[in-house]
């Protein structure tokens, strides 16, 4: 298990962090969300060492994190760290042997992540002659290539396309599931929604939310009714709490966190075709919003 508690970190009079704390479990996908320079990458680099905390600690399985410890990390960076003259296959082997590997050890896992991510045919290729979404592959194949026993991934989805972005979800969940923690920033909100087991929202270096996903969007949304009429009289709404939007189409949705349901049904009902009606919590782009604002 990884723990971060109470970090802070200032740069002059900026405080970047301000007592930030995360756990992210064995088996865990952990999204870290929150606008530019709320604190994210610099979360992260703490983590892996390439920063120092002002206060605050870091733990993995109970004790302090150490030096063994993070050699052990697998890690992304949102700036890609790859030599682009390098031949991929070669790259990928290359930060296997730094990282303790033998060169067929290296060589195997090599080519078993290159086939996974869709790489085989672009071994030979240099990375400056790959597209957006393939060096994206590359990075992540070296943060994997070492069977890392922590993933930390700074906006790895960042300008992918869907086919390179299901590629790089489908790795994740893979490791996830043999029991590794992993923490991903993001401004991708469907996909932490859809990928993450819990989540973290912070902003100007407070963590604002943070716990499993569905129990962020209960506890800072809530939920609220959802009322969808075609061919509504007008005003049929007046009077009944919530607010109500008419969309391009025509049809007028009612939202609102109060009244008696059957009342506002029945009203609904009298006023034109109910297409829609039932509870639902907000999504967690709703939920960032209200969170950072």
């Amino acid at each position: 298990m990884l723990e971060v508690l109470e970090l802070r970190k200032r740069y002059g009079e900026k405080e970047a962090l301000r007592g930030v704390s995360l756990t992210v479990r064995p088996g865990e996908i952990f999204g870290f969300v929150g606008a530019n320079g709320a604190g994210k990458t610099t979360t992260m680099r703490i983590l892996m060492g390439v920063l120092r905390a002002d206060s605050g600690e870091l733990r993995w399985n109970g004790r302090p994190l150490s030096f063994e410890d993070r050699r052990k990390f697998g890690y992304m960076p949102e700036e890609r760290g790859l030599y682009q003259k390098m031949k991929v296959a070669e790259q990928i082997e290359y930060f296997g042997r730094l990282h303790g590997m033998s060169k067929s050890a290296a060589a195997s896992a090599t080519a078993e992540l290159m086939e996974r991510l869709g790489l085989t045919e672009r071994r030979n290729d240099a990375v400056e002659a790959l597209s957006l979404g393939n060096q994206q592959r590359v990075q992540l194949a070296v943060a994997l290539v070492h069977e890392p026993s922590v993933l930390i991934l700074d906006e790895p989805f960042s300008g992918l396309d869907p086919l390179a972005v299901d590629a790089l979800a489908d790795a994740l969940i893979e490791r996830c599931r043999a029991g590794v923690p992993v923490i991903f920033s993001s401004h991708q909100l469907d996909l932490v929604e859809r990928l993450c087991d819990s989540v973290g929202i912070i902003s100007a270096g407070r963590m604002v939310a943070s716990g499993p996903v569905d129990e962020v969007r209960v506890k800072e949304g809530g939920r609220r009714l959802k009322v969808v009429v075609r061919d509504a009289v007008p005003g049929w709404a007046d009077g009944l709490p919530g607010e109500l939007t008419v969309t391009d189409d025509g049809r007028q949705v009612l939202v609102t966190e109060q009244g008696d349901p059957q009342a506002i049904l029945s009203s609904a009902v009298r006023a034109g075709t109910v297409e829609h009606f039932g509870w639902e919590q907000p999504s967690l782009t709703e939920i960032f919003r209200e969170a950072v604002a």
